[in-house]
C-alpha cells in the first residue's frame, strides 16, 4: 500500500509540474499581433539590409571562384577588393 501511495504521489507532483510549465508556456507566447510585428522588424524585411547581403554574397562568390581558378593563396590578400594584392604560396 505505501509503494501505491508513493506512485500517486510522484504521479501527482509529476503532473502538477507539467501543468505549471505548460501555464507558464502559453503566458510568455508571444501572441499573433506580437508575431507579425516582429516578422516586420526582421532584418530580411528590410529592403537595404537584403541588398546589403546580396552584395556581401557576390563578393564572396567572386572571390571563391577567383581562388578556384588562380594557384595564389587568396587568403595572403591585404586588399580582398582587388585583384593580385598579395603573396603568393
Amino acid at each position: 500500500m505505501g509503494t501505491l501511495r508513493k506512485v500517486l504521489i510522484a504521479g501527482a507532483v509529476l503532473g502538477a509540474g507539467a501543468g505549471v510549465g505548460s501555464a507558464l508556456f502559453v503566458l510568455v507566447t508571444p501572441g499573433e499581433q506580437q508575431k507579425q510585428a516582429m516578422l516586420k522588424e526582421m532584418p530580411v524585411q528590410d529592403p537595404q539590409r537584403r541588398d546589403e547581403a546580396a552584395r556581401t554574397k557576390q563578393l564572396l562568390l567572386a572571390t571563391l571562384q577567383e581562388a578556384a581558378a588562380t594557384q595564389e593563396n587568396v587568403a595572403w590578400r591585404k586588399n580582398w577588393m582587388s585583384p593580385g594584392g598579395g603573396r603568393s604560396a
